[in-house]
């Protein structure tokens, strides 16, 4: 074999490891609501979307009007109760999402109640969730 022939199949090696590697590792980001943002009637925004681990989510919304709270368990979630949640206020919050479980809420009035609420089951960073993406 021609060294030429084995420069070439090397770098195609190299290349297609780094790519690879590259797409496990990255995140993506999500904008909670896409254009109508962190908002009443949220809830199912999710429902369409493929999460893993580490992705991020950016939740959107009036400063002093809602906030955000990640509750601590599907109950939580359900019932929209906030306690024990770390809750977030700036209007533009950024989240990562950890694998399993991850529910948000608002808590302000009765806005959870009205559907200000989603729920996510992020999946572990796989091969086969990038073949779905």
């Amino acid at each position: 074999m021609s060294k030429a022939k084995v420069m070439t199949i090397f770098g195609t090696m190299v290349f297609l490891c780094i790519f690879i590697q590259s797409n496990i590792v990255s995140a993506d980001t999500f904008i909670v609501g896409d254009s109508n943002g962190w908002n009443i009637n949220v809830s199912g925004w999710e429902n369409s979307k493929i999460f893993r681990a580490e992705d991020v989510l950016v939740f959107k919304y009036p400063k002093g009007v809602h906030n955000v709270v990640k509750v601590v368990d599907r109950h939580g979630y359900t019932v929209c109760d906030p306690t024990g949640g770390e809750e977030y206020n700036s209007g533009n919050d950024s989240i990562t999402l950890k694998e399993g479980g991850n529910g948000f809420i608002c808590s302000v009035g009765s806005h959870c109640t009205r559907g200000m609420k989603i729920f996510i089951d992020a999946e572990a960073d796989s091969i086969e969730n990038l073949e779905k993406k």
